[in-house]
């Protein structure tokens, strides 16, 4: 049976329903896979709660080399569980789910000439070898055209329980069919000496543990937020928890409430595609150009967290039910943790005549999920504040990807960390999605820079500044770039209100100075996610549009979908249901001190209202009470 609302992600249930009669179509041969499952959200946005909710889940065909999108609807009060449609896609297209890569794996470790390569090397119990297939996206050698491929990065412990991603097999670069799991090429560059230091980061590996005094978050009254279902409402906001396949938490709805009136700010907000090129022309290193999203799911890739360690406080938790590569349905207990944050100071002002002060004390609601992919783990937290404010925090940790490296060679493209061990230069891009929806659905968009007055007669001392607005009328105006030396920012205006000054109700897009692509132009890396040119695409929503990079990315012709493509059609933006595509990103040259496992690197964007409200909307918080364990107080 359907759940309550149609933003609410699939349960077990649903998802067994759908693949049960997906399986009993003789089509899908002896030994299907699945990339996926998610609500048709295109669709499902007019149903009434508890209604059966349409969906579209991938199978694949690996022995007849064919693969379908599946629509189909979940059961629910107004009709039983049903598949609608079969259409046929590109065989090699899907993403690769964990449990093809654990048989890619598998069927390296079994290939005599993977063995001999190894052997070589001195590896002789493959056992303790890792494989991890990557895309091939761009690099798919002539002769294999139109096969399902993937190619193998390859790792090697001393031990069952060592760290694998310190030890990587250099030089060795195996090919694989992913329908027919054969090796089909190993290429063998050359041996290059195995690490001879662990990379282990474990507790007391290094020396003993350091004193660290206890640090405890108690709310004796509980968390000060409410949750029904999977609707939040807390200090003036609500908000959906969703969650899909390809982008793991999604919140819908995002409103706030002002007074006896309840105001939108989003339809949707999410991270909506991650890509992250290698910038080393070493063989085990060039092909590294992932769309971790769209070529293998944020979804399955998420991690359980646990209490204490990654959520400190009154910690509530979401599961989340995903669909996995052999079809069946499994949950990942806390995969969303939900807390409050005390955040230092929101306001203060000290009256120096009299002495008096007045100090509020900022908290916020922390939403997040974690996915480790591969060597890499990465924390998407969105904050809410008591200000109005909206923000995304990404945290980058886990463990470089590595390459080997020669004796006695020092790197050009990248840093030593570990003797034998270089990590290359790379990037990471997080493609964002945002509906907006400003005091409604239909809203318009400004780029906003500032500028000196040239004019004397009005800039007599010279120090007069304005701000400049640009509507952006049409997708092809809305390809654009930060510029901290201009204070650039975006203005998403609603067209249905005004404030108490006569100006539109507002949003404020504010994003850091990202690092241009560091690849030639015409280059695979540069040709693949042409979209990490710029810093914000805008279009006119359609729902048909849902991934940055395409809804297929894996093997697809490079550059011809995704949100480069959409714009070309040059819709409307004065007034249209707006979809913003926020694209953030990191340049990582590397450090040792990220070795063998990596300080969370952060970065984000920011929403603020900007004449949204008429004033500061956290004039009625109350002055802080004590909090001291003596029972003086902090605060007066």
């Amino acid at each position: 049976m359907s759940t309550n609302h149609w933003t609410d992600p699939l349960t077990e249930a649903e998802i067994a329903e759908v693949v049960a009669l997906v399986r009993a179509d003789s089509r899908i041969g002896e030994r299907p896979r699945f990339w996926g499952i998610a609500v048709e959200e295109g669709l499902a946005r007019a149903l009434a709660p508890g209604q059966g909710r349409p969906v579209r889940l991938v199978v694949m065909n690996p022995d007849a080399h064919a693969a379908w999108e599946v629509g189909a609807w979940t059961a629910g009060t107004d009709r039983a569980a049903s598949v609608a449609s079969w259409t046929p896609v590109d065989a090699r297209r899907p993403g690769v789910s964990s449990e093809e890569a654990r048989m890619v794996a598998q069927a390296c470790r079994d290939d005599q000439g993977f063995q001999a390569a190894l052997a070589k090397r001195g590896i002789d119990d493959v056992s303790l070898v890792w494989v991890d297939p990557e895309s091939i996206t761009g690099f798919e050698p002539e002769e294999l055209q139109g096969r399902r491929l993937s190619w193998g990065t390859v790792w090697h412990r001393e031990t069952a329980d060592d760290n694998g991603y310190a030890r990587p097999v250099a030089g060795l670069v195996p090919i694989i069919d992913l329908e027919t799991l054969e090796v089909v090429r190993i290429e063998d560059h050359g041996v290059v000496p195995l690490a001879g230091e662990g990379g282990n980061y474990r507790s007391g590996t290094w020396g003993p543990d350091r004193e660290v005094a206890p640090l405890e978050i108690i709310q004796p009254e509980g968390p000060g937020f409410t949750i029904e279902g999977q609707l939040v409402t807390w200090q003036n906001w609500s908000f959906r928890v969703g969650f899909t396949h390809r982008e793991g938490l999604v919140l819908y709805d995002v409103v706030h409430h002002d007074g006896d009136e309840v105001r939108p700010v989003m339809k949707r907000a999410s991270v909506n595609e991650m890509y992250v090129p290698y910038l080393d022309p070493d063989p085990t290193a060039y092909r590294k150009n992932f769309f971790d999203w769209g070529e293998y799911g944020a979804g399955p890739l998420t991690a359980s967290l646990e209490l204490g360690c990654d959520c400190l406080g009154e910690i509530r938790y979401f599961d989340a039910a995903v669909l996995n590569g052999h079809g069946e349905a499994r949950t990942i207990s806390n995969a969303i943790c939900m807390h409050e944050e005390d955040y230092s100071i929101l306001w203060k002002h000290v009256n120096t005549r009299t002495g008096e002060a007045d100090v509020r004390r900022a908290r916020r609601l922390v939403i997040s999920f974690f996915a480790t992919v591969a060597n890499y783990d990465y924390g998407f937290y969105w904050s809410f504040y008591q200000d109005g404010m909206i923000d995304l925090e990404i945290k980058l940790t886990g463990i470089l990807s590595v390459s080997g490296i020669d004796d006695g060679r020092t790197p050009s493209y990248g840093r030593m960390v570990s003797p034998n061990v270089q990590a290359p230069n790379h990037q990471h891009y997080f493609g964002l999605r945002l509906d907006m929806a400003v005091d409604g659905a239909v809203n318009r968009l400004y780029e906003v820079h500032a500028e000196v007055e040239e004019d004397e007669r009005l800039n007599p001392y010279g120090n007069a500044c304005k701000m400049v607005r640009t509507l952006i009328p049409t997708e092809r105006e809305a390809a654009r770039t930060t510029d901290p030396s201009r204070a650039v920012h975006w203005l998403v205006e609603g067209t249905t209100r005004t404030n108490r000054y006569g100006d539109r109700t507002a949003y404020r897009l504010t994003l850091p100075n990202t690092a241009r692509l560091f690849a030639r132009p015409g280059s695979i890396a540069e040709r693949k996610a042409p979209f990490v040119a710029k810093q914000l695409w805008a279009t006119a929503y359609d729902a048909s549009e849902r991934f940055i990079a395409g809804e297929y990315p894996n093997q697809a012709p490079l550059g011809e979908e995704g949100v480069q493509a959409w714009q070309r059609a040059d819709r409307s933006l004065d007034g249209a249901e707006l979809v913003l595509w926020p694209v953030v990103g990191v340049h990582h040259d590397p450090r040792p001190e990220e070795w063998p496992i990596m300080p969370a690197h952060r970065i984000g964007m920011r929403l603020e209202p900007d004449g949204f409200f008429d004033r500061n909307p956290a004039l009625d918080l109350p002055a802080p009470k004590a909090h001291r364990a003596d029972g003086d107080a902090c605060c007066h």
